[in-house]
């Protein structure tokens, strides 16, 4: 219930300035319905995207708390994860739009969720068809989200013994719903190569500076920094199992931030593909921090510039 008041009275301007979502390079065709579905009932109840948004950080918010309280990642559970994703979703107001990216990221959650699942079952075939299959329902909603076949190949090689027969069918997950979406163009009579294959490109994201854009991205690396610093310090006294789980949200943080480099555009959106393991550095920072007033002070400095960026500054618009 805390989590929920907080991210509430953090994001409130998100309520009150509405922002339509926009289609941009890279959103699958499946967005597109999606918004083509949506559109009639935000015209009529304007509040309609930003709700959506926060019923989908929120929720990413406690299903990220609850994958790291029930691997025992931290020495006790914890809402720290969680708190950390509403607080970081706030720095900048284009983590808070409703686009393909914010949906993405829970398959993503489910995507994580079931990998670990895998460690230590000897027949996971199931389960791996599955993660591929999500991935490829991603693709969908948004194309570069395909860069993260290559994080579930990795986490694969971390979690279980290499066998071919898996890795192949993970990519047959993958690419089961292109082939049923090319059934349906060509029943359709609307067969074109261009339409199937999914267009990927590769660029460097063009931003426009500010001192806001800075301020956010120091309140960003910061307690990620001192995150991977406790991380390092503990290693050796955690269980196998949670040093493979913070290999696996090292390396999904390492191809999130890939992504805004795939079908690059001026906006920062695809940034918060990071965010989810960025804020369990954040977390694991807060919790195991030696002095323990300096979670209280990097909170409430966040929540400060947070609230002079929504009142004091540009705003949310």
């Amino acid at each position: 219930m805390s989590l929920l008041i907080v991210g509430i009275l953090i994001k409130l301007p998100a309520f009150f300035n509405p922002h339509p979502p926009l289609l941009r390079e890279g959103d699958g065709v499946l967005y597109h319905r999606l918004l083509e579905i949506l559109q009639p009932a935000s015209a009529s109840f304007g509040a309609l995207f930003p709700l959506l948004a926060f019923a989908l950080l929120f929720v990413q918010a406690v299903t990220l708390t609850r994958f790291v309280n029930n691997h025992r990642m931290m020495a006790r559970p914890n809402y720290l994860p969680g708190l950390s994703y509403m607080v970081l979703t706030s720095l900048l107001p284009e983590w808070n739009y409703f686009s393909a990216p914010l949906l993405v990221n829970s398959v993503l959650l489910y995507v994580l969720t079931a990998l670990f699942n895998t460690y230590n079952r000897p027949q996971a075939r199931g389960t791996i068809f599955n993660i591929g299959l999500a991935l490829g329902i991603a693709s969908f909603l948004f194309v570069p989200s395909l860069v993260f076949g290559l994080w579930i190949l990795l986490a694969l090689a971390i979690l279980r013994p290499f066998r071919i027969d898996e890795w192949l069918l993970c990519l047959l997950g993958i690419t089961t719903p292109f082939y049923f979406y090319a059934v349906y163009i060509f029943l359709n009579d609307r067969w074109d190569w261009n339409t199937l294959c999914p267009h990927i490109s590769v660029a460097l994201p063009s931003l426009k500076q500010s001192a806001w854009l800075a301020g956010s991205i120091f309140l960003v690396m910061v307690p990620f920094m001192a995150g991977g610093y406790y991380i390092q310090e503990h290693l050796r006294r955690m269980l196998i199992h949670v040093r493979k789980a913070w290999s696996l949200l090292l390396l999904y943080l390492l191809v999130g931030m890939l992504i805004p480099f795939v079908n690059t555009s001026n906006t920062l959106e695809n940034w918060i593909m990071a965010l989810m393991p960025m804020a369990a550095f954040h977390g694991f920072a807060y919790f195991y921090a030696k002095w323990k007033a300096l979670p209280v002070i990097v909170f409430w400095l966040s929540v400060a510039f947070i609230l002079c960026y929504q009142y004091a500054g540009p705003g949310w618009i």
